[in-house]
C-alpha cells in the first residue's frame, strides 16, 4: 500500500517537472522568435537607411544604416558566444509507420523533398496509441520506389514531442523484418499531432512584416526628399493550356498541352509541374499509364486498380527523363529525330517498379530504350531493331 502511495506521488511529481519543462520551453521559443522579428525590424531600417542615403547622397544616413547593420551582427556574434553548449540529447524511439499518403514538393537534385503523412505504431511498452502525424523527409531518388502509400516504414520519434518524427532509411535488419511482416491500421485523423505554438511559416511572415515596417519607417522620415520615383511594372503572360478530360467512376484519362515558341516538356521542372496539375484534376496520384511528347502530357487511370499495379505522378524521377530523351536521340542510328515519346507503365510483376521506355521517330524510322524507375537504362532497341521486337 505505501508502494503504491509513492508510485502515485513520483508520477505526479514528474508529471508536474514535465509541465514545467514544457512551459519553460514554449516561453523560450517565444522569446527566440521575439528577438528575431526586433532584429528583421532594425535590418530592414538599416537596409532602407543606406538606400536612402545614397539616393539623397546624404552621409551621415548611410553610415547610420551601416552602423545599424554592424550593431546587429555584433550582438548575434555575442550572443553566439554565450549561448549554452548542448544539453543532453533527445530521448528517442524506433517504432513501425503506416504511410497514408506521401507528394514530393519539388525534386532538382539526387534527394527529393517529400512530404509525408503516418500513422506511427509506438511500441506497447511506450504506454501511447496510434497517432497520426505530417513530416518532410528527403529521399533519395533510388529510394523513392520503396515508398508507396499503405507501404510500412521504421521511423524514429520523440517520447515527449511525437510531433518529431524522421523516417529510418536504413533500418537494422530486425526492424525490416518487422516492417515486411506488419500490418498497421490507419488511425483517425483526430489524432493528428502538430507542433505547438505558430508555425515556422506564420513566424516568417512576421519576420517579413517586421522587415517592412522597419524600412517603410526609414522611407516616411525621408518623403518630403523623396517626392520622385519611377518604376515600370511588366506584364507576364502564361501560357494557355488545351486540356481534354474525360472520366467515370473507375477510369479517368486527362491531358494537358502547352504552348508557346519556347515551351517544352523537357525544360527542367516542366513535366513534374504539370504533373501535379494532372493529378490535382483527377484527385490521385496512382495512375495506369503516363504518356510524355515535346508539348503534351496525358495520364490514365483505373480506380478499381490495386497499388501494386499503378504508378504514383510524383514518385518519378522527372529530372532524368531529358537526359534519357537526348540518349535515344542521338545513340539509337535515328540521325534527324522528329519525335519522341515517354511511356510510363507499371511493373510487369509486383516491386518491379515502373517501366519508362522513350521512342523516337525519324525518316530512318523508330528506336527505342527501355529504363527502370530510376531511369537506369536496361535496354537499348536501335533503328530496325525496335520495329522487329515490337
Amino acid at each position: 500500500m505505501g508502494t503504491t502511495g509513492q508510485g502515485q506521488a513520483g508520477q505526479d511529481a514528474a508529471e508536474v517537472n514535465g509541465q514545467a519543462v514544457r512551459g519553460s520551453s514554449v516561453m523560450s521559443r517565444f522569446l527566440e522568435a521575439l528577438r528575431l522579428t526586433v532584429v528583421s525590424g532594425v535590418i530592414g531600417a538599416a537596409i532602407a537607411a543606406i538606400v536612402v542615403g545614397a539616393i539623397l547622397e546624404e552621409l551621415p544616413v548611410v553610415l547610420t544604416g551601416v552602423g545599424g547593420l554592424l550593431l546587429v551582427v555584433l550582438i548575434a556574434a555575442v550572443a553566439g558566444r554565450w549561448s549554452p553548449g548542448p544539453g543532453t540529447p533527445p530521448v528517442t524511439r524506433t517504432a513501425l509507420a503506416r504511410i497514408e499518403d506521401l507528394r514530393a514538393t519539388s525534386g532538382e537534385s539526387a534527394d527529393v523533398p517529400v512530404r509525408f503523412q503516418l500513422t506511427v505504431a509506438p511500441e506497447p511498452e511506450d504506454g501511447r496509441p496510434a497517432y497520426r502525424v505530417k513530416i518532410n523527409e528527403h529521399i533519395n531518388l533510388v529510394d523513392i520506389p520503396g515508398y508507396r502509400p499503405r507501404g510500412i516504414a521504421v521511423v524514429e520519434y520523440r517520447p515527449d514531442e511525437p510531433w518529431d518524427v524522421s523516417i529510418v532509411t536504413r533500418p537494422t535488419p530486425e526492424w525490416s523484418r518487422r516492417a515486411e511482416a506488419a500490418e498497421i491500421d490507419s488511425a483517425p485523423e483526430s489524432t493528428l499531432v502538430e507542433k505547438p505554438g505558430p508555425s515556422e511559416g506564420s513566424w516568417c511572415v512576421l519576420m517579413l512584416i517586421m522587415f517592412l515596417a522597419g524600412a517603410a519607417t526609414v522611407v516616411l522620415l525621408f518623403r518630403g526628399e523623396l517626392f520622385t520615383s519611377d518604376g515600370d511594372a511588366g506584364a507576364s503572360s502564361k501560357q494557355p493550356s488545351v486540356t481534354s478530360s474525360t472520366s467515370s467512376s473507375r477510369t479517368f484519362t486527362t491531358s494537358t498541352t502547352i504552348s508557346g515558341p519556347s515551351s517544352s516538356l523537357l525544360v527542367l521542372g516542366r513535366m513534374r509541374e504539370t504533373a501535379a496539375e494532372l493529378e490535382a484534376r483527377v484527385g490521385t496520384a496512382d495512375v495506369t499509364e503516363i504518356v510524355i511528347e515535346e508539348r503534351r502530357m496525358e495520364i490514365r487511370g483505373d480506380s478499381a486498380r490495386p497499388p501494386g499495379e499503378t504508378v504514383h505522378l510524383q514518385m518519378l524521377p522527372y529530372e532524368l527523363f531529358p537526359a534519357l530523351v537526348h540518349e535515344a536521340r542521338t545513340t539509337l542510328g535515328v540521325r534527324d529525330p522528329k519525335s519522341w515519346r515517354i511511356d510510363v507503365t507499371p511493373g510487369a510483376s509486383t516491386g518491379a517498379g515502373p517501366r519508362v521506355r522513350v521512342t523516337v521517330t525519324g525518316k530512318e524510322g523508330t528506336a527505342r530504350l527501355d529504363a527502370d524507375a530510376t531511369a537506369r537504362i536496361l535496354d537499348r532497341r536501335p533503328v530496325g531493331e525496335a520495329a522487329e521486337a515490337g
